[in-house]
């Protein structure tokens, strides 16, 4: 009876995971011996472990062991943690409205959002959150402090805030309906600005919105600045948009995987954003995944220049499973390539003016990570086979997008100073374009 609910509990966790299509797929005895081994250490953990574990939770974890031991980004998702997902997609939830990054074990703000609930409660940059409805942050993961902070709107959350050298105080905020603003634009003087902090599925719409306000603003706009520092990525057909808005033609990223159906080819269609204004794109060692796909379709078809540093490495494309009503994996089934055909997966995208942000600014930065230096990631199928040169030294990364989007790359105008040397670029090119005609 017991190896009989082993080989059950086995062949369960096998349809989960996503069992081989054909037996000519694997050999069957094997797998079915190592399924036993499985159920058998189920069983044991099960009677044996010094806590009473749920199943569910053992079989969740084990999915999400054998998922997350293939590269960084596949992973199962429960119930929960998708529809979190579908909500972080579409741009909207209840929340507070902050900015925030994870400092010393502890939640800090990074800004609040205007005209939200923590904007109007007087949060301000720096606060430190040390508590949420009376429990330690210390502890949590910065997703998990997040998740606690979202809840449905009109519900109520209990803050404890650390300013400066002031005496803790406590905050009781509203959750209200946040929309993720993942388009920011402003003018510098006649050349345009926007930054895109994550591709959700309002990016294409925010876009297109902020360029036609600043040219109504400047209808004699000399030059365009697409900024994708610190931009983890987001949705594939977002960024396919976003490119497709400043190309008139050709290839902006293809997807190459192990099965043929894999393989899929996005054109541009005729019709340029911007009408064929110098452009320069600002990236560095936060812009991952969708932003390396846009950054590399521009650059390639040499639509834009590409200014800053290189990018993170994220070449891998991540499918979404659902499983009926059990949550959802995430697979890699493909990596995807530039115009030129080239992969990008743990190499990165070089600039084609290689700027460090300014001294003072960089010291300050947090020492981080790109794609190569994660553990488990998918080796580039164009690297040589041996080892060649050392990989680059990593490059900061910036925080995780948490209850607002994520942090905004250095402060406004002359100091931040890639983005003073991209507008000196635009209107070098611009007065060269003047003396020239």
């Amino acid at each position: 009876m017991k190896l009989n609910r082993i080989a059950a509990l086995a062949a369960v966790v096998w349809l989960l995971a996503g069992a081989p299509a054909s037996p000519q797929q694997s050999n069957t005895s094997e797998t079915y011996r190592q399924l036993n081994l499985f159920g058998e250490v189920f069983e044991r953990v099960r009677s044996d472990y010094v806590d009473d574990v749920a199943d569910r939770k053992l079989v969740e974890d084990a999915i999400n062991g054998m998922l997350s031991a293939l590269d960084p980004h596949s992973s199962y998702m429960n119930a929960r943690s998708y529809r979190d997902m579908q909500v972080q997609s579409r741009g909207e939830f209840g929340g507070l409205g902050i900015e925030v990054t994870m400092e010393n074990g502890l939640v800090k703000v990074v800004s609040p959002i205007d005209d939200t609930p923590a904007a109007r409660a007087g949060m301000k940059p720096n606060d430190v959150i040390t508590h949420l409805d009376g429990e330690q942050v210390l502890g949590l993961t910065l997703q998990e402090a997040v998740e606690r902070m979202r809840g449905p709107v009109n519900s109520q959350i209990k803050l404890m805030v650390r300013r400066g050298t002031q005496e803790p105080f406590e905050v009781t905020l509203t959750r209200a309906r946040i929309t993720i603003q993942s388009v920011k634009y402003r003018l510098e003087g006649d050349i345009g600005y926007v930054r895109i902090t994550s591709f959700s599925e309002q990016s294409d719409v925010g876009l297109r919105n902020a360029v036609q306000k600043m040219r109504e603003q400047q209808p004699n706009m000399k030059g365009f600045v697409l900024d994708l520092r610190n931009n983890p990525g987001g949705l594939l057909d977002q960024a396919v948009s976003i490119s497709d808005a400043f190309l008139d033609k050709g290839e902006i990223v293809s997807t190459r995987g192990r099965k043929k159906d894999d393989a899929h080819r996005y054109q541009a269609k005729p019709g340029d954003l911007i009408s064929g204004l110098p452009m320069v794109v600002l990236i560095n060692g936060g812009s991952a995944s969708a932003s390396e796909i846009v950054a590399g379709a521009l650059q390639d078809h040499r639509r834009a220049l590409l200014l800053g540093t290189r990018s993170f490495g994220k070449g891998s494309v991540q499918t979404i499973i659902p499983l009926g009503g059990q949550g959802a994996i995430r697979l890699t089934p493909a990596l995807y390539y530039t115009p030129s055909g080239r992969s990008i997966q743990a190499q990165g995208i070089d600039p084609d003016i290689v700027i460090e942000q300014s001294r003072v600014e960089k010291l300050d930065q947090p020492k981080g990570r790109r794609e190569a230096d994660l553990r488990g990631n998918i080796r580039n199928p164009q690297a040589p086979p041996t080892p060649g040169q050392p990989a680059p030294a990593p490059q900061a990364t910036p925080p995780a997008p948490a209850d607002g989007d994520d942090t905004s790359v250095g402060a406004e105008g002359a100091q931040d100073y890639q983005l003073a040397r991209a507008l000196d670029l635009l209107r070098g090119l611009a007065f060269f374009g003047r003396a020239t005609n």
